[in-house]
């Protein structure tokens, strides 16, 4: 054994035992995010430093509160059909209990008897002792059949309902993907929003290889369609050397993809004057920066949110940036801009399966506030290209009223153009819709980017 191996292995030896168990952590969060409104993916990371958990408790920590979090909806359903009631007249921190207990003899390899011990004594200690009976009576009950077996009871007869049912999204968002995909896709599409992702790295162009940021990472696979993406094959990104010195940053591939799509595209005349006119929190923002450094352009990058600001001059640091902090819509001087990026604010559902809680939060309705200022930003984008200049629309959502329908709408004023991003679409199998790009996770392994690239005719 050599002698590196032997003083981590004292040290290990020598570390503080963590003493919180992994459910009870995993209950703590996901009542965080029940209770608090909480994101799963910033209180649970630091829950699991704080308590000194690592390896495969870690794992078994994100698994449980992740995947309690993705399937509440369907969890509830079937908590109500075991219990007989609505779940809903439960306290909150008992029914939390319950869907955790839940997952695991639904979704897990969890031996039934361990899942409905281990449940009913975190009831026991966290909830309250006279309630621990019906929490084993509810759970011994669930136990009794498989998810297919339950999902086949609870079955309607209506395939979009059952579909949302047995994929765990509410039919609202299962509408809008079939509306986009057709009802053949709609299964596959629902099923990747439930398989956790891996970590996608950017390696910053003209500051890291691609090469190189594999070798740190020990393993860590190249993407299959960035120049400049590499999959991290496990552990804290944040410990990446790479990564914490601004050489690289987590982005995911989808996103990079768009980014490079814009700085790529055939453009005519000056190419020294690029904006991203939604730059929070700074991803894209970093990459289209670095590539702007080796062309002798420079980026202006607007962010209405101060403490989103902060966060792109960090991704931009050392790159021909400036951050400006105020309303996309009311930035600078018409006619004067190369390529602009227009990354509008959204409604998240192509990142459903990077944010666990966030499909059961989101309602129908939050479109209402979003399409118009989508159109306003696009509109505005459009108003900062001159004559020629490249413009890209960009969200992380499939929704049509977010996406085709927010381009068509302002395409019909004129003094723009369609054009096809052939470095993406070119090197992405499937990756079109129309005049537009549509990405996939159950396709492409990407969150569910959308693009659209317009090239200025007129002066307006």
């Amino acid at each position: 054994m050599s002698e590196n191996r032997s003083r981590r292995r004292r040290r290990d030896e020598d570390a503080p035992r963590p003493t919180v168990n992994p459910r009870r952590i995993a209950f703590d969060a996901i009542r965080a995010v029940t209770a608090d409104n909480a994101y799963a993916n910033i209180v649970l990371p630091r829950m699991i430093h704080e308590t000194g958990h690592t390896g495969r408790d870690a794992g078994l920590i994100t698994e449980l509160t992740y995947g309690t979090l993705r399937s509440l909806g369907t969890l509830e359903q079937i908590l109500a059909a075991a219990s007989g009631r609505d779940v809903r007249e439960l306290q909150q921190d008992l029914l939390d209990a319950l869907c955790l207990g839940a997952y695991q003899l639904l979704y897990m390899r969890v031996p039934a008897h361990a899942a409905v011990a281990t449940t009913v004594s975190l009831v026991k200690a966290a909830v309250s002792p006279r309630v621990s009976g019906l929490a084993n009576a509810v759970l011994r009950k669930v136990a009794a059949k498989d998810l297919d077996q339950w999902c086949e009871q609870l079955a309607t007869g209506d395939r979009l309902r059952d579909l949302s049912l047995r994929h765990a999204h509410p039919e609202w968002i299962a509408r809008e993907f079939e509306a986009v995909l057709g009802p053949d896709e709609l299964a596959p599409a629902l099923a990747a929003d439930n398989v956790a992702p891996p970590v996608h790295l950017c390696a910053k162009p003209g500051r890291i290889t691609k090469g190189d940021l594999s070798r740190e990472t020990r393993g860590g696979l190249h993407g299959q369609f960035s120049p400049y993406a590499v999959y991290l094959p496990g552990g804290d990104p944040g410990r990446v050397k790479s990564v914490a010195t601004g050489l690289a940053h987590v982005q995911d591939e989808g996103s990079q993809l768009v980014a490079v799509a814009l700085a790529e595209a055939p453009l005519d005349g000056p190419d020294k004057a690029w904006i991203d006119l939604c730059a929070g929190p700074g991803g894209k923002t970093g990459l289209l920066g670095a590539l702007a450094a080796q062309r002798g352009a420079h980026l202006d990058a607007v962010e209405v949110q101060p403490h989103r600001a902060e966060l792109v001059a960090k991704a931009a640091k050392g790159l021909p940036v400036t951050v400006h902090t105020g309303d996309g819509r009311l930035f600078g001087e018409p006619n004067t801009a190369d390529r602009v990026l227009v990354d509008a604010p959204c409604s998240g559902l192509g990142a459903l399966r990077r944010r666990p809680e966030a499909r059961w939060r989101k309602q129908r309705s939050d479109l209402d506030a979003l399409v118009p200022l989508q159109r306003e930003l696009l509109a505005a984008g459009l108003r900062l290209a001159r004559k020629g200049g490249l413009v890209a629309y960009v969200t992380c959502s499939p929704v049509l009223d977010e996406t085709s329908e927010a381009v068509e709408s302002v395409l019909k004023a004129g003094g723009a153009e369609l054009v096809r991003p052939e470095w993406l679409t070119g090197r992405v199998p499937d990756s079109t819709r129309g005049d537009f790009v549509q990405l996939w996770p159950h396709r492409h392994g990407t969150d569910a980017m959308f693009m659209a690239l317009l090239r200025k005719t007129g002066n307006r």
